[in-house]
């Protein structure tokens, strides 16, 4: 089993070294265009797995020959915003970058399953399927998994309770207007709103849509350890066919009445890549808020398209 890892910055190197750690594939690749730095991260964590005993084989090329017959390919690469750097003119770097990577991994790789992590998540992961000419099921985007990770961390720390009780779902797209659902979110087994107050849920979803921006304006940087470790969940249930039921962003087809659109919802992982797009029944307000967050994903991509036409 090979699993690929596209951009070798702080998020792509935490994927690969997550990845690897977990022992439970055969080859890791990191990919850079930038010459020696996947090179040497991945001689770097080589060199970490006497100590951590995993068996893993770690390789660092700027080549994408190297890549050839993946079995999983992780998409991180991309550039951050800068200073005078508009929402559009990031949009249209990114989905550049993605395309351009998209296509020459496939052309090595045509069986592979694709998990995408640069942003804006779901046009990424839109233009990765689109470039990639895969089957829906293959394509997918990371974001409710690091999400609900963030929101399970911030019920932990109020409550006082281990995050392994902690069972949390959110749908929707990546960023402020992502869906969490408190309704669905449980501790050992307890509903949310038996446990916390209303205003404190109401606060702790707040935070949770923001959650990327807070650690911005603390490092003046975005974050890479949570990240990375959801995509390398996403790549252990497809690794092991475990049939782990994630938020993921996947391609809606009819379903929460959306179409044609990559849009956060719980799936279940297997081989295959989407085994299935779980159907939960929403109350009214929560399928309002799903439609407000698919169309602000919609005027994304309407955005990138008139980048692209003009």
């Amino acid at each position: 089993m090979k699993v690929t890892v596209i951009g070798a910055g702080n998020v792509g190197a935490t994927v690969a070294e997550c990845v690897a750690r977990k022992d439970m594939v055969d080859h890791v690749v990191l990919i850079d265009i930038v010459d020696g730095l996947p090179q040497g991260k991945a001689l770097d964590m080589a060199q970490s797995a006497p100590i951590h005993l995993f068996d893993t084989r770690i390789t660092g090329t700027n080549d994408y020959a190297d890549t050839a017959n993946s079995d999983i390919c992780v998409i991180t690469a991309g550039l951050a915003r800068k200073p005078g750097m508009s929402r559009d003119d990031l949009l249209g770097k990114n989905a550049a970058i993605v395309r351009s990577v998209t296509e020459q991994f496939v052309a090595h790789s045509p069986n592979a399953i694709i998990i995408v992590v640069s942003n804006p998540l779901d046009v990424m992961t839109y233009v990765a399927y689109m470039a990639s000419g895969f089957p829906s099921n293959r394509v997918m985007g990371m974001a409710g998994v690091l999400d609900t990770a963030r929101y399970r961390a911030f019920i932990s720390a109020e409550l006082g309770v281990s995050v392994r009780d902690i069972n949390a779902l959110l749908m929707g797209g990546h960023g402020d207007t992502m869906v969490p659902l408190p309704r669905f979110t449980t501790v050992a087994g307890i509903p949310l709103p038996e446990l916390m107050e209303a205003s404190k849920i109401d606060a702790i979803v707040q935070r949770t849509k923001f959650g990327g921006g807070e650690i911005v304006k603390l490092m003046g940087t975005s974050a890479w350890y949570a990240p990375g470790a959801a995509a390398a969940e996403m790549v252990e249930a497809i690794v092991k066919n475990t049939g782990r039921v994630l938020p993921c962003a996947v391609w809606l087809n009819g379903h929460y009445g959306q179409e044609g659109i990559f849009v956060g919802a719980p799936t279940r992982l297997g081989s295959n890549g989407v085994e299935e797009i779980l159907n939960i029944d929403l109350t009214a307000d929560e399928l309002a808020l799903m439609q407000h967050s698919s169309d602000d994903v919609r005027s994304n991509i309407e955005a990138l398209e008139r980048i692209q036409s003009a």
